[in-house]
């Protein structure tokens, strides 16, 4: 990835353009899609409600249609976390954001939190779509986020992430090192919370990040417009 010529086309392909805090109106989430058709971003993740909408709006585009699934807390039952993935995939859903569940992360119970991603990873992968699994690293230590990457790797998820963006704090330079490093080739990193600015996204790319969820997508782009050209 990295002897890529650096450009804003490559760059805008890094993108998740984040459309989940709760208060977007329809209006918003419109105008949210307008800008990842204007960047040709790799996806949008929008709300679970608004899947069908991003479906229809970016029809005959390259961008992807994301949404999220036992999202922000991760408490949702196996089986409501299931029915919401395949609900996602009927409405046009192509990736995946599902948040583990963090109390039994931090319980150790890792027959269940494997279990868990395992069911949502090979249903999603029946169909066509993608998985990535949010830790929110923000309440793990290192061993949780180690294991957690061990699991990834072993259910074939396709990205493991960082965090919600609705934690106490996002994506830091060490927790996508050690993500980066515990993880196995297939399976890729995305990077959410905290990348708001050019310095900070090649900062990321260095360390092998090939997403970002990010809401600052057309200003991080504009800045490497300026800076690259086109």
């Amino acid at each position: 990835m990295h002897d890529e010529q650096i450009t804003v086309a490559v760059l805008a392909r890094m993108f998740d353009h984040s459309l989940l805090q709760p208060q977007l109106t329809d209006a918003e989430l419109e105008a949210g899609l307008e800008v990842a058709l204007r960047y040709n971003v790799a996806s949008v993740c929008i709300k679970p409600y608004a899947v069908r909408r991003a479906v229809r709006r970016l029809s005959g585009s390259s961008v992807a249609v994301g949404t999220v699934v036992g999202f922000p807390h991760g408490s949702h039952t196996p089986r409501v976390k299931l029915f919401e993935a395949e609900a996602a995939i009927a409405d046009g859903a192509e990736e995946l954001d599902m948040v583990v569940n963090i109390g039994k992360v931090l319980s150790r119970d890792w027959n269940y939190v494997a279990d868990e991603i395992a069911a949502i990873v090979e249903m999603a992968h029946h169909h066509g779509a993608k998985v990535k699994v949010i830790f929110e690293n923000a309440l793990l230590q290192d061993e949780h986020k180690r294991e957690l990457c061990r699991i990834c790797g072993q259910v074939r998820a396709d990205w493991v992430k960082t965090s919600t963006g609705y934690s106490s704090s996002g994506a830091t330079l060490e927790d996508l090192k050690l993500m980066r490093e515990c993880s196995p080739p297939w399976v890729q990193v995305k990077a959410a919370g905290g990348v708001r600015s050019l310095d900070t996204l090649l900062q990321v790319r260095a360390l092998g990040v090939t997403r970002v969820g990010a809401t600052a997508t057309a200003q991080i782009l504009e800045e490497a417009r300026q800076r690259f050209g086109n």
